[in-house]
């Protein structure tokens, strides 16, 4: 007799049209995006994909080391390629966008407590990205309504 956790697994690891359409996606994305972003791009080449295949796709991604969640305080979790190394993120607070930021500060581990060990870490700026930042440039500033001088 079969094992059915057996067979459950082979057609997990088993590659998709849906799956690599998910993981080309995440692949390809300049910055972690949400599981609806993620519908959406890989909607313009598989029409009929849905939300909840997106979902089961990244639980595989994830099990399989191919992807990693990408957790903000107070945020829905985002999901990146688990193969671009070592990175911090800059979230922006107007367009609510994440973004990869290379490299790391040397040193983070002085900043523990004396005799504690710092086993790993993660480090999030928060501000605005330089789309927004042009785009409020490039607003012209409202003048005040008249009369109320």
């Amino acid at each position: 007799m079969e094992n059915v956790d057996s067979t459950q697994g082979d057609l997990q690891r088993r590659s998709s049209r849906q799956r690599n359409a998910v993981q080309h996606v995440i692949e390809h994305a300049q910055q972690p995006l949400l599981p609806p972003e993620i519908l959406a791009l890989a909607q313009v080449t598989l029409p009929t994909l849905g939300i909840a295949t997106v979902y089961r796709n990244l639980k595989i991604l994830l099990d399989a080391g191919d992807v990693k969640p990408v957790e903000l305080p107070g945020e829905p979790t985002r999901y990146e390629s688990a193969h671009r190394g070592h990175h911090h993120h800059f979230h922006c607070n107007r367009c609510q966008k994440v973004f990869p930021i290379p490299g790391c500060p040397p040193h983070l581990d002085q900043f523990a407590p004396k005799g504690y060990e710092v086993s790993h870490h993660e480090l999030t700026l928060y501000g605005t990205c330089a789309q927004c930042v042009r785009a409020a440039r490039a607003r012209p500033s409202n003048p005040a309504p008249a009369g109320n001088v």
